[in-house]
């Protein structure tokens, strides 16, 4: 099973990519889906099909969907919104406004994101090609997963215990609606699921991202950070398509200047990834749109290679035990010293690279061992724990 999460800053032509990198696996051979978790969904148009909530067949091996962010509210959310919206009515606020109130930012891309892990546990499917949101709300989403399980393993026992205790008191003092079991067995339902979203993506394996980038600087800074910020949470890049560049035969004066600069950037970009495949896709005369269209793209794109197994990625969380020291290694390139921090707390040791920041759940073997020291070397950062009964 392989998914394989398409990104990048916003116009850069990812939807196009994602799609006709779906044909090429479905062409190779592929039991292939394709999905969105961008709320302003493309998908039907870049494919020129209709497309329902649903998966359904474009070209044999390859189905499609566009993910009914509402329906998936309702199936995760909707006991919990249900015990949410009777404490809003108790205290004067309802309709519409109460409605509006309890869809919190990230939601839509997260039930997405749930959506794919039960269609890819269907196994029904080899390959889940996901269209994603521009880079910073993909970066969000990617980072829901860790954030709202750590939310779950603290905070859910505790209420459920506490409110159990608590209920026939409060239901004699006050009138305020009360949570019923119902209403943590949905949230644990959605507890499980963000479990197992966890389970695959934090798999190299299984998951991986491609990055889709234009020969121009700021989509390529914005690549750099998206390529750090994926390592921080686990994800290992597989590959970057450099797409819209400019073919040898466009020989108009106009464009040398372009030309100029592209030769540049391409240089840059090169360099900054030369430890990932970088595949590169001229700048077509016409809109790649429609099956046939985007099966020619890929072709160009892809060439012999097969989209998916010939693409792999390293995981860029790794424990090293040597010479009697124990060691995590963290790949996050293209960041400084300055924008890191490290620091430990209890069993967990938290690491914020630029505005995100990730907790580890320390294996045992690292519980009783003590922070030596962290380091950043050619884009790897380095932990190292010290026993603290060494020198006794």
């Amino acid at each position: 099973m392989r998914i394989l999460l398409v990104t990048g800053k916003g116009g850069v032509g990812k939807t196009t990519v994602a799609a006709s990198t779906a044909i090429a696996a479905a062409d190779a051979g592929h039991r292939t889906l394709i999905t969105s978790t961008d709320p302003a969904h493309s998908l039907a148009d870049a494919l020129a099909v209709s497309l329902g909530s649903e998966p359904s067949q474009v070209v044999p091996g390859l189905d499609a969907e566009q993910i009914d962010t509402q329906r998936q509210l309702e199936k995760y959310w909707g006991a919990i919104r249900r015990q949410l919206m009777d404490v809003l009515d108790w205290g004067g606020a309802g309709g519409i406004e109460a409605e509006e109130f309890l869809v919190f930012p990230g939601m839509d891309e997260l039930f997405a994101l749930l959506e794919v892990n039960h269609r890819a546990r269907s196994g029904a499917y080899d390959v889940i090609v996901v269209d994603c949101a521009p880079t910073a709300e993909t970066l969000r989403l990617l980072s829901l997963p860790e954030v709202l399980s750590w939310y779950f393993e603290k905070v859910l026992p505790t209420e459920r215990r506490l409110m159990k205790a608590a209920r026939p008191i409060l239901s004699r003092v006050t009138d305020l609606p009360l949570p019923q079991d119902e209403v943590f067995t949905a949230a644990q339902s959605v507890f499980d699921s963000i479990e197992g979203v966890k389970e695959l993506m934090s798999d190299p394996g299984v998951t991986s991202a491609r990055l889709v980038v234009n020969p121009e600087k700021m989509v390529i800074d914005e690549a750099r950070r998206t390529y750090s910020y994926l390592g921080l949470f686990g994800y290992g890049v597989d590959g970057v398509v450099v797409n819209r560049v400019l073919p040898q035969e466009v020989a108009d004066p106009y464009f040398e200047r372009w030309r100029a600069i592209q030769k540049g950037h391409l240089q840059a970009i090169d360099d900054a990834f030369a430890d990932v495949p970088r595949l590169h896709l001229r700048l077509f005369d016409d809109e790649m749109v429609g099956i046939d269209r985007l099966r020619f793209m890929a072709g160009e794109l892809y060439d012999d290679l097969d989209p998916i197994t010939d693409f792999s990625a390293r995981h860029p969380f790794r424990i090293i035990d040597g010479d009697g020291e124990i060691s995590m290694e963290l790949d996050i390139a293209f960041v400084d010293k300055s924008e890191i921090d490290v620091y430990r707390s209890g069993h967990e040791l938290y690491i914020q690279v630029g505005p995100y920041r990730r907790s580890f759940i320390l294996p045992d073997a690292l519980r009783r061992r003590e922070v030596g020291r962290a380091r950043l070397d050619g884009g790897t950062l380095t932990v190292s724990f010290s026993d603290p009964d060494a020198g006794s």
